[in-house]
C-alpha cells in the first residue's frame, strides 16, 4: 500500500516531498515522550493549504490515517502515528505571512518554529509570549495548547490565538475567528481547534496575538529550606497582587541536576522569578514586596537584579532540565507528570508529590510553572525493573488523583495524547467525555485525524 500511497501523494506535492524510506519514517514515529514508537507508512511535506486539503480529501476517501507533525517535541505521544498511514510534516510551511505591527499581531504558517519566529519578530520589537521551552512549531503549540514559563503573565497559547485556517478531515478549508481582539460571533471554533491535538482538523495558518518586547526586567532567585515553604511563597507572591512574568518552582534535586551543566545555585528548593515593567523604578518597587513575601515564607537566600547574562543562564538551565535528566538516566524508563491546580491548592499538591518520593523510593525531579499552578515531575526506573516501573505509574496516578481532588486537571499543558486518556472520565465525567466523542465524530466521521488520541 505504501508504494501506491506514495505515488498518489507525489502527484499532489511532488515526488521529492514524499518518502517511504525507513529513516524518515523512523524520525516521525516517536515524539519526546516515553510512549512506544509507531512507524507511519509514508511522510509527506506539503507547501500550501491547497496541498494539505488534497491530501486530506484523498485520505478521507480511502480511510487512511493522518497525523500532523511539527517539531516532534510533544510529551504525551500526541504526534505518534498510532495507526500508521500518512504523517504530514509541516516543515515547508514555515513562513511569517504578515506582521500587523500596530495591532501587535502576526499571521504565520504552522511549520515555523517558536524560537525562530521570535527572532524575526524581535526586529519589530515584538514577541509571541507562550514559551514551552523547546523550539516547538507554532502548529504544534496550537494543537497542544502549549504554555510554559510565561503563562502566569501572558496566558497559554489558547489565550494568544485570534484566528485560524483549518483543513477538515474531508479536505474542506475553513477560517475561524478574526483579527479583532473582541469576538462574539457564533461558536468559538478557534479555541475548539486549539488544544484538539490534530484530531478535529489540520491547522495551516494562524493569526497570533503578540506583545512588545519588555525594555526593563529583573530576575529573582529565592532559595528555601524545604519544598513546602517554596510552594507557600508561590501562593503568597500571587496572592499579594504581584505580577511576575515567570514564576518557576524547582526542588533540590532539580537544582542539583541543573548545576551539573549550566547553573551554580544552592542545592535547595528554589523559585526562579522574572518581572517585566515599563520602568526600572516600577520593577524595583515590586522587588521590595517580593523579598518581604519570600522572607515571611522562610526564604534562606534572596537575590534580585540578576543581570541579563546570568538571567539567560538561569533560564537556559531551566529549559535544559529535561535533557539533562535524560542524559543522566540514559538506560531508564521515565514517566512525566503534568498536572495543574488552583493556585491556593499548589502548596498542598507540591507537598503531596514531594512526600511520594520517599514513600515509593523513586528517583527524579519535581518542578513546574508554579505561578499558574502547574506542576511537573520526571521520574525514572531501570528498564528491567518491573516493580520500580509499577511504582512510577502509581506515583503518576496518585498525583493526578490528588490534583483532580483539589479541583485541578490531569494535564496542565502537555495535552491528553496517549497517556492521559484514562483520566478524562474521572476529571470531566462520562457524559462530558461522550459529548467530546460526538464532536470528534462530527468533524471526523471516519476517524482518520490523529486516531487513538484524546478520546480514542
Amino acid at each position: 500500500m505504501s508504494t501506491d500511497l506514495a505515488q498518489t501523494l507525489a502527484q499532489i506535492v511532488g515526488a521529492e516531498h514524499v518518502s517511504t524510506a525507513e529513516a524518515y519514517r523512523a524520525q516521525h514515529a516517536k515524539d519526546q515522550s516515553s510512549h512506544t514508537a509507531h512507524l507511519p507508512d509514508v511522510v509527506v511535506w506539503p507547501a500550501s493549504t491547497a496541498e494539505v486539503s488534497q491530501i486530506a480529501r484523498y485520505a478521507n476517501t480511502e480511510r487512511i490515517a493522518i497525523t500532523g507533525w511539527g517539531a516532534g517535541s510533544s510529551l504525551e505521544g500526541n504526534s505518534i502515528p498510532l495507526r500508521a498511514g500518512i504523517v504530514i510534516d509541516f516543515g515547508r510551511m514555515n513562513q511569517i505571512l504578515a506582521i500587523h505591527q500596530q495591532d501587535f499581531q502576526a499571521t504565520v504558517q504552522p511549520g515555523i518554529f517558536y524560537k525562530d519566529m521570535n527572532k524575526l519578530l524581535a526586529r519589530n520589537g515584538l514577541f509571541f509570549a507562550p514559551d514551552p521551552g523547546a523550539n516547538a512549531s507554532i502548529g504544534g503549540m496550537i494543537a497542544n495548547n502549549a504554555a510554559g514559563t510565561r503563562t502566569v503573565k501572558y496566558g497559554a497559547t489558547r489565550d494568544n490565538v485570534l484566528a485560524l485556517e483549518v483543513v477538515l478531515a474531508n479536505g474542506q478549508v475553513i477560517r475561524t475567528g478574526s483579527r479583532s481582539v473582541k469576538q462574539s460571533a457564533g461558536y468559538d471554533l478557534t479555541h475548539l481547534f486549539t488544544g484538539s491535538e490534530g484530531t478535529l482538523g489540520l491547522i495551516t495558518e494562524a493569526t497570533l496575538k503578540l506583545h512588545p518586547l519588555p525594555e526593563h526586567f529583573s530576575a529573582v532567585v529565592a532559595s528555601f529550606e524545604n519544598t513546602l515553604n517554596a510552594a507557600d511563597a508561590v501562593y503568597a507572591v500571587i496572592g499579594s497582587g504581584l505580577n511576575p512574568a515567570a514564576l518557576e518552582l524547582l526542588d533540590a534535586a532539580s537544582v542539583r541536576f541543573m548545576n551539573t551543566r549550566v547553573t551554580s545555585l544552592p542545592e535547595k528548593p528554589t523559585l526562579l522569578m522574572e518581572f517585566h515593567g515599563a520602568s526600572q523604578a516600577a520593577i524595583e518597587s515590586e522587588l521590595v514586596l517580593v523579598r518581604e513575601v519570600c522572607n515571611e515564607c522562610g526564604c534562606s537566600r534572596f537575590e534580585a537584579g540578576v543581570g541579563r547574562a546570568e538571567r539567560d543562564r538561569l533560564w537556559e538551565g531551566r529549559h535544559a532540565l529535561g535533557e539533562i535528566l535524560f542524559s543522566i538516566y540514559p538506560d531508564s524508563i521515565y514517566l512525566i507528570t503534568d498536572v495543574a491546580v488552583p493556585i491556593s491548592a499548589y502548596p498542598a499538591l507540591a507537598a503531596y508529590a514531594n512526600g511520594l518520593y520517599a514513600e515509593l523510593g523513586l528517583h527524579g525531579a519535581l518542578f513546574g510553572h508554579a505561578g499558574d499552578g502547574n506542576l511537573h515531575t520526571v521520574n525514572f526506573a531501570p528498564k528491567h525493573d518491573a516493580a520500580q516501573q509499577a511504582r512510577l505509574q502509581e506515583f503518576n496516578d496518585r498525583v493526578v488523583q490528588k490534583a483532580i481532588a483539589l479541583d485541578g486537571t490531569c494535564t496542565g499543558e502537555h495535552g491528553v495524547g496517549i497517556g492521559k486518556q484514562q483520566y478524562l472520565v474521572h476529571e470531566h465525567g462520562a457524559a462530558a467525555v461522550e459529548v467530546m466523542r460526538q464532536v470528534k465524530h462530527l468533524f471526523d466521521p471516519h476517524g482518520i485525524l490523529n486516531p487513538g488520541k484524546v478520546v480514542g
